[in-house]
């Protein structure tokens, strides 16, 4: 079944960059989409997965190293209550012609 969120987080653009170059370029495994966009207190991820099972496990190999990996090297303690997550139910998803 269809697993999306929208989550924020007190980061920036740097950050986040830090953190995409740990975890590389290539896709993960059940990922539909990911978007992220600025917002008011920092950024906004959007993400569809295949499953929660998969974003679970993309999330707790890949993500949460590299995230306390970046947090570290700025002097940052990891402070989830700071972020909002909200789980959305996924009516469909469609992709332009450009998605590869």
């Amino acid at each position: 079944m269809p697993y999306a969120f929208i989550q924020e987080v007190p980061a920036d653009e740097t950050h986040y960059r830090e953190v995409r170059k740990i975890i590389g370029d290539d896709a993960p495994s059940g990922l539909v989409v990911h978007l992220v966009e600025k917002c008011e207190h920092g950024l906004r991820y959007i993400d569809v997965w295949e499953s929660q099972e998969a974003w679970q496990q993309f999330h707790d190999q890949r993500v949460q190293p590299a995230v306390n990996e970046v947090l570290a090297r700025h002097g940052i303690s990891p402070d989830p209550s700071q972020a909002h997550f909200e789980a959305i139910d996924i009516i469909d998803t469609w992709f332009g012609a450009t998605h590869q």
